[in-house]
């Protein structure tokens, strides 16, 4: 009998999502991710809970339509992760024009089957809040809606998710070789040790290491129509004063986002390049970094110039690719392929290609779909069950936070704004019994020791840069002295 009914190969959203699936389903799960949870693409994104407005012009409705019919649906699973955001799209002379737009908006609310976000509507720029950093000659636009993610923490909380069902979930483990027979036997490294487990059947939800895994670790035949497209970001102080997200189209006819970020920050992004470097030096070149800078000052009266960036990072998708490398990247669909190989006699692999973030949670439905016929599963259940945190009403995060400061009075309103977002109703579990801020202490910057416990222990962060970059944003307020003292304190052995 096989260790596992079900093993993954990739901690990212793809992954973690099919492993919360297939755990609550009944299976036998174990989930393995060489680095950290989400280190990838999936904490490397824009953030956003979207149907990709963009890809109307490619008339990819049944994708836009599904990513539309999911962003409700995400948000009530996880309040404090997601949350609505009205996108402000200024009018202006080029390749798409005021009517073309406005099309499209309506197009995108018919698609959108919402019952909670606004619709789209025409604003006038020069007495709208959202005119105000925008020059002068943007007098026009259109607001939309679509929703904000925390999306490295919505990995997390899949993974966690996952392992209160009963999947166990191994970061830090690398696959260096499978054997395929009735069974998979996959031989892993451990920090340097050898460990072997089997599986009845194997799934492949690598992101950007899809092809090197089906090619060196899977041997599988064929090479993957997998086509590598980075793309990346910057973050500088925050240009805007408001809670609206900004969506503008450049005269190369791509769209970049400048979206509020962090409390204090603005995001800008995103590229859309060819990628063929290696996976484990991902970050954005010079000329993208000058590219974003340039697109936004064109619409903002500060000019913004790249000695303003203080933080920028990228990540690389992996596109299904049937084109051969003939389409430029921004054409190539975001769709995701699930491609099942069973022979007589062989344990099955599933390998997933592309995908994004807001229909993460279709495609594990769809990849155990897939995988039916080999298992005995329980019933479709994750479109209305919330994930850790988010057992409350979508619009009641107000209460939350009062509830919150009710019980550790001590929090500043910052500080509980920042546990509710993060963890919803689960600040009990990270605030424990506190009475005073002594209890939770030492702090690292606005990070407690108590919160660092927690993640250590339930979140599977081993490194300053797990809490940091991914658990949190608070990798952009800590000074360095902050910083390596919490390297001290996560690499201290705990108290007896």
């Amino acid at each position: 009998m096989a260790d596992y009914d079900l093993a993954i190969i990739g901690g990212g959203i793809n992954g973690t999502g099919i492993a919360r699936d297939a755990a609550g389903r009944g299976l036998r799960v174990l989930l393995l991710e060489q680095n950290d949870l989400g280190s990838g693409t999936s904490s490397a994104s824009t953030k956003l809970v979207h149907g990709g407005l963009r890809y109307l012009e490619h008339g990819a409705l049944r994708l836009v339509r599904e990513a539309l019919s999911e962003r409700e649906v995400l948000l009530r699973m996880a309040p404090h992760l997601i949350r609505p955001m009205r996108f402000v799209l200024p009018a202006v002379p080029g390749p798409r024009s005021p009517l073309m737009l406005r099309l499209g908006l309506f197009l995108y609310d018919w698609l959108g089957a919402r019952n909670i976000l606004p619709g789209a509507r025409g604003i006038d720029l020069t007495h709208h809040i959202a005119g105000q950093p925008l020059l002068r000659k943007f007098r026009y636009g259109f607001e939309y809606s679509d929703c904000w993610v925390d999306d490295a923490r919505l990995v997390a909380l899949n993974a966690l998710d996952a392992a209160e069902r009963g999947a166990a979930i191994r970061t830090r483990t690398r696959v260096t070789r499978a054997e395929r027979e009735d069974v998979w036997k996959l031989i892993l490294n451990v920090q340097g040790l050898r460990e072997a487990v089997t599986a009845r059947a194997l799934v492949n939800a690598t992101g950007p290491w899809v092809g090197i895994v089906s090619e060196t670790v899977l041997r599988m035949q064929g090479r993957p129509p997998v086509r590598l497209a980075k793309g990346s970001h910057i973050v500088v102080r925050k240009l805007f004063d408001h809670d609206r997200g900004y969506i503008f189209q450049n005269a190369d006819k791509r769209i970049v986002f400048a979206l509020p970020f962090a409390e204090d920050f603005t995001l800008i992004g995103t590229t859309d390049q060819n990628f063929s470097s290696a996976l484990d030096a991902v970050a954005p070149s010079g000329e993208e970094v000058i590219y974003l800078c340039r697109a936004v000052s064109e619409f903002f009266r500060e000019p913004v110039e790249p000695e303003q960036v203080v933080w920028a990072f990228a990540g690389v998708r992996a596109l299904y690719d049937m084109s051969k490398g003939r389409d430029a990247p921004e054409d190539v669909t975001r769709d995701y392929h699930l491609d099942l190989e069973e022979k007589f006699g062989a344990a099955p692999v599933l390998t997933v290609y592309g995908g994004k973030i807001t229909t993460y949670r279709r495609l594990a439905e769809d990849a155990l779909g897939k995988l039916s016929h080999f298992f005995q599963l329980h019933r479709r259940w994750t479109a209305a069950t919330p994930l850790p945190g988010g057992d409350f009403l979508w619009d009641a995060i107000e209460t939350r936070l009062a509830q919150t400061q009710r019980a550790w009075p001590f929090l500043s309103e910052p500080e509980a704004w920042r546990l509710v977002r993060a963890y919803g109703t689960r600040v009990d579990r990270v605030m424990g019994k506190a009475k005073t801020r002594d209890d939770i202490a030492p702090f690292f910057g606005p990070l407690s020791a108590a919160e660092v416990r927690y993640l250590m222990a339930h979140e599977w962060a081993q490194q300053p840069d797990d809490v940091l970059w991914r658990r949190s944003k608070l990798g952009l307020r800590l000074t360095v002295a902050e910083k390596e003292a919490l390297a001290r304190f996560m690499a201290a052995p705990p108290p007896s």
